[in-house]
């Protein structure tokens, strides 16, 4: 087999990983697009060991390692969402970088003037 196809079913698999990042506001979406993209590192490591014929296989020693962090970071990023859907009450990546930054509705910031 050519490195060519799983080289450019990669490259697709992470630009929609990409756009699902960019693109996407809900916090769920956002991860699910971050773990495509890793599977798209994952099939180039995997590709590459096998078109380099490594004694090793380094790539896919990586590639299990990529694994294990994926799924780590999956775990604690759907547990952080949680927390947070609970808290606010909304999963909404913009939302949520509003009340990040301190922006308040104008509401609580005239009550604070006027007591």
């Amino acid at each position: 087999m050519h490195l060519a196809y799983p080289a450019v079913l990669a490259a697709l698999l992470f630009c929609t990983g990409l756009y699902g990042v960019l693109a996407r506001r809900n916090a769920i979406l956002v991860l699910m697009s971050v773990e495509l993209m890793l599977n798209a590192v994952n099939l180039n490591l995997v590709a590459f060991d096998v078109w380099l014929r490594d004694a090793l296989h380094a790539g896919q020693a990586l590639t299990l390692f990529t694994i294990a962090i994926a799924a780590a970071e999956i775990g604690i990023g759907l547990a952080i969402v949680l927390m947070v859907y609970r808290n606010r009450g909304t999963s909404d990546v913009d939302r949520l970088r509003d009340t990040a930054e301190g922006n308040e509705p104008a509401a609580n910031n005239q009550s604070e003037v006027t007591a």
